[in-house]
C-alpha cells in the first residue's frame, strides 16, 4: 500500500525513489513487524488469557511440562498479524506471489484456529481429527499447486542444490509435489512447537535465508551468475519473507523461555505453509530439507519412533518429538532450545553455500 502510494511521488520528490527497491521495503517490512509485535503483544495476551485461550498441557509430555499449564496460546494471531500487515503495507500488491503467499498462509491459518479453539472447548489437546485436519492441509495446499501450475503457469521442473544439470520436469505432477512440500513443512514446524521458543527460532533462520534466495531468484543478472532457477516477480516475497522475520523477532520476545505465550496451531500451520510456498516460488523446494534441518529432524524422530512402535514393540526415542528426548535425557529445556537453534543458524549458512556449490 505505501509503495503504491508514495513511489509514484518519486517524480516530483526523488526522496521516495527508495520505495522502488526491494531491499528498502524488505527491511522496513521488518521493523514494522516488530513494531506491531512489541505494541500488540502484551494487549493480545492479555486477551487471550481474558477469553479463556489458555495452554492446557497434555499427558504424553514430560512432567515438568505442568509449569506451562494456564499460559495463553494461540499467540499466532500476533504472528499472522505482524505478518500480513506489514506485507500489504510495503510489498507490491499488483504481485500475483505476493497474494498467492498470503493465500497460503491464511488457509492454513484457518486450520489452525479452528484446531485450536476445538481443543479449548474439548480439553487436553483433543482438536479436529486427524483426517479432517489432513484433509483440509491438503485441500488448502491443493488450492496453491492448481494456482501456480493451472494459473501461472510455473516452471514444473525440479532444481538439486549442488546439482546444477538435474533439472527434472514433473509437468501436472509438480501439484502433488507442492501438496507435499507445504504439508511436510507446515506440520514438521507444528511438531517442532514444543518448547518455549523452540519452533519459531528455526522459523526466523528460515525465513531469513529464504529471503536471500527470493531476493535472488527474482534478479536475472544475480540468478543467472549463481546458475540458480530465474523466477520473475519471485524477488517480491523477499518483503514478505522480511515482514516474516520481524514477526518472529517480536514473537519470540514474548516466546522466549519462560513463554508469555504459546503461538498453538494457527501461528506453527500458517508459518510452515508460508515458508512451504516460498521455497516453491523461489525453486529452492529441496533446499528446505537443508534450512529446516531441524523440522525435518522433528518430523523424522515421530516417524522412526511410530514405526518402530509398531514393528518391533520398542522405542527408539525416551520419547518423540525428539526434543522430549533430549529433556527426559537431563538437559535443561533452555539447553534443548539454545542447542537446537545454534544447528538451524548453522544449516541456514550450509544452505546459503549451496550457491557457490553448483
Amino acid at each position: 500500500m505505501l509503495y503504491h502510494l508514495l513511489y509514484p511521488l518519486h517524480t516530483t520528490y526523488t526522496v521516495f525513489n527508495v520505495f522502488r527497491y526491494i531491499t528498502f521495503r524488505s527491511i522496513y517490512a521488518a521493523i514494522t513487524a516488530l513494531l506491531i509485535s512489541f505494541i500488540l503483544g502484551p494487549w493480545i495476551i492479555k486477551k487471550l488469557g481474558a477469553v479463556g485461550a489458555i495452554n492446557s498441557v497434555r499427558e504424553d509430555v514430560p512432567a515438568r511440562h505442568s509449569s506451562k499449564e494456564g499460559v495463553p496460546t494461540m499467540g499466532g494471531i500476533l504472528i499472522l498479524a505482524a505478518l500480513l500487515i506489514p506485507t500489504l503495507l510495503w510489498a507490491d500488491l499488483t504481485n500475483a506471489f505476493v497474494w498467492l503467499s498470503l493465500v497460503a498462509t491464511l488457509l492454513f491459518g484457518i486450520i489452525g484456529v479452528t484446531d485450536d479453539m476445538l481443543k479449548l472447548r474439548r480439553g487436553r489437546g483433543r482438536g479436529l481429527k486427524a483426517r479432517y485436519k489432513f484433509m483440509f492441509q491438503v485441500l488448502a495446499a491443493v488450492i496453491v499447486g492448481a494456482i501456480l501450475v493451472a494459473v501461472f503457469e510455473f516452471d514444473t521442473k525440479i532444481h538439486f542444490p549442488f546439482f546444477k544439470g538435474i533439472t527434472p520436469d514433473l509437468g501436472w505432477f509438480y501439484v502433488p509435489f507442492v501438496v507435499f512440500v507445504i504439508l511436510a513443512t507446515s506440520n514438521s514446524v507444528n511438531l517442532t512447537d514444543g518448547l518455549d521458543g523452540l519452533a519459531i527460532g528455526p522459523v526466523l533462520v528460515s525465513a531469513g535465508t529464504f529471503m536471500l534466495f527470493c531476493y535472488l531468484a527474482g534478479h536475472v543478472r544475480f540468478a543467472d551468475y549463481l546458475q540458480i532457477a530465474y523466477v520473475p516477480g519471485s524477488g517480491e516475497l523477499t518483503v514478505f519473507c522480511g515482514a516474516m522475520v520481524g514477526a518472529s523477532l517480536g514473537f519470540l520476545w514474548f516466546n522466549t523461555y519462560p513463554a508469555q505465550v504459546f503461538m498453538g496451531d494457527i501461528g506453527s500451520l500458517a508459518l510452515g505453509a508460508a515458508l512451504g510456498t516460498v521455497a516453491v516460488v523461489a525453486k529452492q523446494e529441496l533446499l528446505l530439507v537443508i534450512v529446516g534441518g531441524i523440522f525435518v529432524l522433528e518430523a523424522v524422530s515421530v516417524i522412526v519412533q511410530v514405526a518402530s512402535f509398531k514393528i518391533r514393540r520398542k522405542r527408539v526415542f525416551n520419547m518423540a518429538p525428539i526434543h522430549h528426548h533430549f529433556e527426559l535425557k537431563g538437559w535443561a529445556e533452555p539447553k534443548v532450545i539454545v542447542r537446537f537453534w545454534i544447528i538451524a543458524l548453522i544449516l541456514g549458512l550450509v544452505a546459503i553455500s549451496t550457491l557457490k556449490l553448483r
